[in-house]
């Protein structure tokens, strides 16, 4: 009887609330995510294109640091894009399809990310803590699987979360929010969402799993890493994963700062401004963090700036250099 308290309507499109209501503030904002947008589509393209050309960097940690690229470039394309559109547009708008895309691509996008960075740290521990192992048990086709079973089971995940959430009943069209965020979906609701919350809580207790991964193999890595003799020894170890240990700890980070702050603390503005973050700047900062703390990267991109540079040269006069 609660339910026909509430006048049920039949929604084609949503409002976008974005990210503020302040009019002065939408041009300065639009120039500044459309900076990070182009930053974060410059710098992880460039980091696949390296990886994929170059073959210094046909190993496991960079395959996955590939997939990692490919997936912080989709990640920041599935919400930038509209996100600045929208800041500029009158009628914040977004079509029902467009908006049931979105969802599933954000949370493919992110269940991916966080699977992805536990194989990466599996990688480190299999390559420091068994190194004679190291080669046989990370084969290609290992590499393989192990970066198809995030894909394929947060694609199911994903479509699980939008179907149950797009066949509920909506009262409202205005989500306060600058994307189709699932949570932020179940508000408008008039339906009996308290299933959808526990699947919700089930799902993302299973993908903590990724977590649990990551700090299970630093425990082993750091231990291992703390019983080599030389200093020169234990400064190598470490900064082969030192790049990854710092792309998870800010994304979990700020992961855990929305998801688990209080109650009494929590508002919409700081998951805004979380969200930002991760969808957003994160993207943007990976790339950032593996070439300026990877020596192999760096000589990778100067080989290719190298070699790019000799294309020009023999386009322009027909030689090539001697040092090619």
């Amino acid at each position: 009887m609660a339910e026909t308290n509430h006048s049920v309507t039949t929604v084609k499109e949503f409002i976008l609330f974005g990210i503020t209501d302040r009019s002065e503030l939408q041009v300065p904002l639009f120039v500044l995510f459309l900076l990070i947008y182009v930053t974060t589509v410059m710098g992880n393209l460039g980091i696949f294109v390296l990886i994929r050309t170059d073959i210094h960097l046909h190993t496991p940690m960079y395959f996955f640091l590939s997939h990692l690229a490919f997936i912080d470039l989709s990640y920041s394309s599935v919400i930038a894009p509209k996100m600045l559109a929208n800041l500029l547009a009158l009628k914040k708008t977004i079509s029902y399809n467009a908006c049931a895309a979105q969802l599933v691509g954000f949370l493919t996008c992110m269940i991916t990310e966080c699977f992805l960075l536990a194989v990466m740290a599996y990688d480190r521990y299999m390559a420091i803590c068994k190194p004679l192992l190291y080669q046989t048990i990370m084969s290609q086709r290992a590499c393989i699987l192990l970066v198809a079973g995030p894909y394929v089971y947060s694609i199911f995940a994903a479509l699980f979360h939008m179907i149950i959430t797009f066949r509920l009943s909506f009262c409202s069209a205005v989500i306060n929010h600058f994307y189709c965020d699932e949570l932020a979906l179940l508000e408008l609701s008039c339906s009996n969402t308290s299933i959808n919350r526990i699947l919700i809580y089930a799902f993302a207790g299973f993908d903590s799993c990724s977590l649990l991964v990551v700090l299970i193999s630093y425990i082993f890595i750091v231990s291992t890493i703390l019983r080599i003799r030389s200093v020169q020894g234990r400064s190598k170890a470490f900064s082969t994963c030192a790049s990854h240990l710092t792309a998870v700890t800010i994304f979990y980070a700020t992961l855990m700062f929305m998801y688990l702050q209080p109650s009494t603390t929590h508002s919409l503005g700081t998951d805004k401004i979380a969200s930002v973050f991760y969808t957003l700047v994160i993207p943007m900062l990976n790339p950032l963090i593996y070439s300026l703390r990877n020596k192999e990267v760096k000589d990778a991109l100067k080989r290719t700036t190298k070699r790019m540079m000799a294309i020009c040269q023999f386009a322009s006069d027909g030689h090539l250099p001697m040092n090619m």
